[in-house]
């Protein structure tokens, strides 16, 4: 027996984009939708969102069921903040604002089991099989099939950006371009020179070694980004798809008359 293997990691690794959506709403229903779609991750949100450690759980669990990965944005506090999503089978975690090399280290040591880090050892949740395996196997695993993701979304981390790519353990470097033009002074200004000089050199970076890059965008700039080596694009959120609808449909019905 293994576990669940990761759809982004096996993507990304067999040089192809990993296509992702946010997710907003509390229903696990609407994971399980957007999985049956053909996403290749959904990312549920504990900074922002008043998401509960059930609601992770049961949308894990919907959208496995069209092989789909979770990746869960921690809030930032205590190592169980960090590992739990990974217990309930979440494929992969994101750390907000990545502030150091010192903190990314503390990321990797919470978060990987030995011989990387020393993730404290359960085995008995969903993503161990319920302790149905072999404990070894089981970190050895989870060290290669979930995936840890660190934000990069202000100015100050870049000086140790390269020892940051670097390190054992990270696996991804993603950017987020809306509070870093606010770390920078231009809040929400994203064709900002400081900002695309930082999109263009994060991939360029973890190139170096061999490190994973992700960022938001949409269907207007996802080739430009791949083309500057991203390999993981965030290109919606349930609430702006669901917005759109909705306005979309109550503007066809203010055009029509009124009855007599």
């Amino acid at each position: 027996m293994e576990m669940r293997k990761s759809r982004v990691l096996r993507k990304m690794r067999g040089g192809q984009v990993a296509v992702s959506i946010k997710m907003n709403l509390a229903d696990p229903r609407v994971a399980e939708l957007a999985a049956m779609s053909g996403f290749d991750c959904v990312w549920v949100d504990m900074e922002h969102v008043p998401s509960d450690w059930g609601c992770i759980e049961n949308v894990v669990r919907a959208a496995k069921n069209f092989d789909c990965d979770v990746l869960t944005r921690v809030a930032k506090g205590c190592y169980s903040d960090y590992i739990r999503p990974l217990e309930a089978d979440s494929a992969g975690i994101m750390v907000p604002h990545l502030m150091s090399l010192e903190e990314a280290r503390r990321i990797v040591y919470y978060t990987k089991f030995h011989p990387i880090g020393r993730r404290p050892i359960d085995g008995g949740n969903a993503d161990g099989r319920y302790a149905q395996l072999d404990g070894g196997a089981y970190m050895a695993q989870a060290n290669r099939e979930r995936f840890v993701v660190v934000q990069i979304e202000d100015p100050e981390p870049l000086p140790e950006l390269e020892e940051i790519c670097a390190l054992p353990g990270i696996d991804m470097i993603f950017f987020g371009p809306a509070d870093f033009s606010q770390g920078i002074g231009a809040p929400n200004d994203f064709s900002h020179p400081r900002v695309e000089e930082t999109r263009r050199l994060i991939p360029r970076m973890a190139r170096k070694y061999n490190k994973f890059t992700g960022t938001v965008g949409g269907p207007g700039n996802f080739q430009e980004l791949v083309d500057m080596g991203y390999h993981f694009l965030n290109v919606g959120a349930d609430i702006l798809i669901l917005g759109s609808a909705y306005r979309a449909l109550t503007d066809q019905l203010m055009d029509r008359p009124c009855a007599k």
